[in-house]
């Protein structure tokens, strides 16, 4: 058996692959089966508020989240099976906001006259950034 290392996480679990039907509600009695659960979280679309598929159960103990991925990983609920493992530190994300990377409007072989009309200009002609 796999003993769980001791650090700041070691009682929060994450869960992969759950139902979009799967609450809160199901998954508290098939954790406590291993111990007392301390919070259960399913992360949800902030604009659609539906399930994105996975989440958290934080237990009281080691033990007992070392019970529930001994007993819980790639067992069947609702209508998949689920992954369960130690919830791994957060790390910090870069920005992904806006349209950096995106490339959007990034400008092309056509500039726009005064007159609403468009005109082709040759790239040795053209004028960038300044």
């Amino acid at each position: 058996m796999k003993k769980i290392q001791h650090g700041v996480n070691m009682k929060k679990l994450f869960i992969g692959n759950l139902s979009w039907k799967a609450t809160e509600e199901i998954l508290k009695p098939l954790f406590e089966q291993y111990g007392s659960v301390s919070s259960i979280k399913i992360i949800v679309d902030q604009y659609t508020g539906k399930s994105k598929g996975f989440g958290f159960v934080e237990m009281e103990t080691a033990e007992g989240a070392e019970g529930a991925i001994q007993g819980l990983n790639d067992k069947p609920v609702l209508d998949r099976n689920i992954r369960v493992s130690l919830a791994q530190e957060r790390t910090d994300r870069p920005d992904r906001g806006g349209a950096a990377g995106g490339g959007y409007n990034r400008g092309g072989g056509r500039e726009q006259r005064g007159d609403g009309q468009r005109s082709f200009r040759p790239r040795s002609e053209r004028s960038f950034g300044g």
